[in-house]
C-alpha cells in the first residue's frame, strides 16, 4: 500500500470508559465488520498528502493577512442571512463630518443628531437601510428597530472616545455590507460613560440581535475598552468581507449564541488577560474563509469559580465545527488555547494551524497548560488538515472519546502529543505525531488502531510512541504504524489483529523493512529524541510467524513521503541488517507514560 492511498474504514461509536475490556473489543470487531460502508472514503486524505510531505510541523508561521480571497458568493434562497434575499423599504444616507452629521432621505423623522452622534428609530412597517460615510473623531451610530435593518459602511470612520462606536439596540437580525472597495474603521474609547436606561454597550460594535457581515470592502475595529464586536444572539461573516479587530481590553468577536463563519478574510487579535479571540456560549462554526486569531494575553485567577479563565484563539461552550476554509491561530500567553470546547469537536473539512507558545500557569494547587485543540467532550477528525505546534504541552486533547477517521493531522507537542482520556479510534487519515517529553499517541482507555497511516515519535524511557492506560490495552488492526519510542507497549492480539515487527532503530539513517529482496517501508529516522530507540511497525503486508529484514544505511530515490516515512520508494545500499518475526501481540519493554493523562488544569 503506497502511503499516499491512506485507507479508511468506519469510525467507531462512543464507548464508555468504564465498560470492559472484552465488551470494548467487541465494539471494535463490529466498527471493523462496518468498514465496507465507508469504502467511498477509502483514499480520504490522499489528494492533500503532499501538502504535508516535506514536514513543517517544526518550522510554519502564522501571520495575520488582509488579502482578498477569490471567493463566489452563491445566495441560499433559504437563508434569511442573506441580504440578498431582504426587501429594502427606505434608505437614509448619513454622512459624517467633524462634529457635523448630514442626513438625507429621511422623510419620516428616523434620524435625530446631536453634533456626532446618530441615533436612528424605526418604528415603522419597513425595513431600512442606514448607509454611513465620512469621519468623526466624536461621534456614534446608535440604531432602535422594530424590523430587521441594514447598515451599509461606505467609507465611513467612527470614533466614539466614551461608547460604542456603533450600538444596535434592535434585537432584530441586522446586515453590515461593507461597501465594495471601501475602507472602514470604527474605534471607541479607553473608558465608556454610563449607558442610558441601563443599555448594554459591551463592544466597540455592540448588537442586541444577529449581526450579518457582507459586501466586498474593509472594516478594521480598534477596541480599547471592551470587545471589538458583539452579538447577544450570534455573528456571522459572509464570502467577501474582510474584517480586522484589534481588541486590547476584551474578546475579539463575541456572539453568545454562535459565530459563524461562513466564508470572507477575518483577522482578530486579542492582548488582554483572559480574552479570547472568538468566544461563543454555544456553537464555533466555520464553512469558508480565511481567518487568522492571534492571542498574547495570560490565563487569570477566577477566585469566584475557583478556576482559571485562560487566553484562546476560539472558545466556544458546546460544539466547534470546522467544515471547510482555513483556520489559523496563534496563542503565546501562559495557559493559552489555541482551540478549547467545553464540548464536542468536529472536524470535517478545511485547514487548521496552530502554534501554541505559553507555559503553564498555576495558583495553588491548580494549574492551566498550553493546549493545541483541547475537547472537554469527544473529538472527530475526519477530513481537516489539522498541523499543530504546542511547545509546552499537548498538542491535541479530549476529555472524552477521540476518533480520527480521515484527514491530515501533523502535531508536535512536549506533553502526549495525542490525549484522550477516554477510548482513541484511529481508523484513517494521515497521522504525524511527535512528543519531545512524554507519549506521541495516548489513550487513557483502549487504543484501537484500525486504520491510516501513522508515524508517531515519543521521547526517551519510559515513554512510549504508542500507549494505553494501566489495566486497558493497543489493539492494532489495521492501518500502517511506524513507530518509535524510548520502550514499546504491550499490543494485545485480537480477532482480526495485524501483525507487527519490533526492534530498535539506528537514529539519523535510513532504514527500510525488507519482505526477502521487496522493500515494505522506508523511514529516515531523525536524530531527535536520542534515547527513542525502540520501534514498532505494523502494516497489512506482515504476516504473523514471517521473518523480515531491518537494512539500517540505506540510501532512497523518488517515493511519496509523509514525515520521513515512504513505502514506495526505490531504495539501494545499506550498512547493517537485523532479522525481525512478525508477530500479532508485543510485549511491553517498558512501563509506559502518564497512567492518568488528560493534562493537568481544570481548564
Amino acid at each position: 500500500m503506497a502511503l499516499a492511498m491512506c485507507s479508511l474504514t468506519a469510525c467507531a461509536t462512543d464507548d464508555e470508559l468504564e465498560k470492559s475490556d472484552s465488551a470494548a473489543t467487541e465494539k471494535a470487531a463490529a466498527d471493523e465488520a462496518a468498514a465496507s460502508d465507508a469504502s467511498e472514503d477509502a483514499t480520504a486524505g490522499s489528494a492533500v498528502l503532499s501538502t504535508a510531505a516535506d514536514g513543517d510541523v517544526q518550522t510554519f508561521t502564522i501571520t495575520t493577512d488582509s488579502t482578498p480571497l477569490a471567493e463566489t458568493l452563491v445566495v441560499d434562497a433559504g437563508d434569511d442571512d442573506y441580504v440578498e434575499n431582504t426587501e429594502i423599504g427606505k434608505t437614509i444616507y448619513i454622512t459624517y463630518s467633524g462634529s457635523g452629521v448630514t442626513v438625507e432621505g429621511d422623510d419620516a423623522g428616523i434620524v435625530s443628531v446631536s453634533g456626532g452622534y446618530v441615533t436612528a428609530t424605526n418604528t415603522s412597517s419597513v425595513i431600512c437601510q442606514y448607509i454611513l460615510s465620512g469621519t468623526t473623531s466624536n461621534g456614534n451610530f446608535k440604531l432602535y428597530s422594530s424590523k430587521k435593518s441594514i447598515i451599509q459602511l461606505a467609507g465611513v470612520n467612527i470614533t466614539n472616545p466614551s461608547g460604542p462606536a456603533i450600538n444596535n439596540q434592535s434585537n432584530k437580525r441586522t446586515f453590515v455590507i461593507l461597501a465594495d472597495g471601501t475602507s472602514n474603521t470604527l474605534t471607541d474609547g479607553t473608558s465608556y460613560t454610563a449607558a442610558v436606561n441601563d443599555e448594554d454597550q459591551k463592544a466597540c460594535f455592540f448588537s442586541e440581535g444577529q449581526l450579518i457581515f457582507s459586501g466586498a470592502g474593509a472594516l478594521s475595529v480598534d477596541a480599547n475598552c471592551k470587545a471589538g464586536i458583539r452579538s447577544d444572539d450570534y455573528v456571522r461573516f459572509m464570502p467577501g468581507c474582510n474584517v480586522e479587530v484589534d481588541a486590547s481590553a476584551g474578546n475579539g468577536i463575541r456572539g453568545n449564541d454562535a459565530v459563524i463563519v461562513t466564508g470572507g478574510v477575518l483577522n482578530v487579535t486579542v492582548s488582554a488577560s483572559g480574552s479570547k479571540a472568538i468566544s461563543t456560549d454555544s456553537i464555533a462554526q466555520f464553512d469558508g474563509g480565511r481567518t487568522t486569531l492571534i492571542t498574547t494575553g495570560a490565563a487569570v485567577w477566577d477566585s469566584d469559580e475557583k478556576d482559571f479563565s485562560g487566553v484562546a484563539g476560539v472558545k466556544s461552550d458546546q460544539i466547534f465545527r470546522m467544515n471547510d476554509g482555513e483556520l489559523n491561530i496563534k496563542s503565546s500567553g501562559k495557559g493559552a488555547k489555541g482551540i478549547s470546547c467545553d464540548g464536542e469537536i468536529t472536524l470535517n473539512g478545511g485547514q487548521i494551524n496552530i502554534i501554541t507558545t505559553g507555559s503553564t500557569v498555576t495558583y495553588g494547587s491548580e494549574d492551566c497548560d498550553p493546549k493545541g485543540v483541547k475537547a472537554d467532550g469527544d473529538l472527530y477528525l475526519q477530513g481537516t488538515h489539522l498541523k499543530v505546534r504546542c511547545a509546552n504541552s499537548e498538542a491535541v486533547e479530549s476529555k472524552g472519546t477521540l476518533y480520527i477517521k480521515s484527514g491530515i493531522a501533523e502535531l508536535w507537542g512536549s506533553d502526549d502529543c495525542i490525549n484522550s482520556k477516554r477510548h482513541m479510534y484511529i481508523s484513517g487519515g494521515c497521522i504525524y505525531a511527535h512528543a519531545t517529553n512524554n507519549d506521541a499517541i495516548d489513550s487513557n482507555g483502549n487504543l484501537y488502531i484500525q486504520g491510516g497511516v501513522i508515524v508517531a515519535e515519543g521521547a526517551g524511557q519510559p515513554e512510549n510512541a504508542l500507549d494505553a492506560a494501566e489495566g486497558y490495552a493497543i489493539y492494532i488492526t489495521g492501518g500502517t504504524v511506524v513507530a518509535r519510542g524510548g520502550s514499546n507497549a504491550a499490543v494485545t492480539a485480537t480477532s482480526g489483529s495485524q501483525a507487527c515487527v519490533t526492534g530498535s532503530v539506528t537514529l539519523g539513517s535510513t532504514s527500510t523493512l525488507f519482505s526477502g529482496s521487496t522493500p515494505l517501508v522506508t523511514w529516515q529516522v531523525p536524530n531527535n529524541n536520542t534515547q527513542s530507540k525502540a520501534l514498532l511497525i505494523s502494516m497489512p503486508s506482515l504476516k504473523t510467524g514471517s521473518a523480515y529484514t531491518l537494512q539500517s544505511g540505506v540510501s532512497t530515490s523518488s517515493g511519496t513521503w509523509f514525515y520521513g516515512v515512504s513505502t514506495d520508494c526505490s531504495v539501494s545500499g545499506g550498512s547493517s541488517s537485523t532479522t525481525l518475526t512478525a508477530s500479532a501481540s508485543v510485549s511491553g519493554s517498558g512501563m509506559g507514560g502518564n497512567p492518568f493523562g488528560g493534562g493537568g488544569g481544570r481548564w
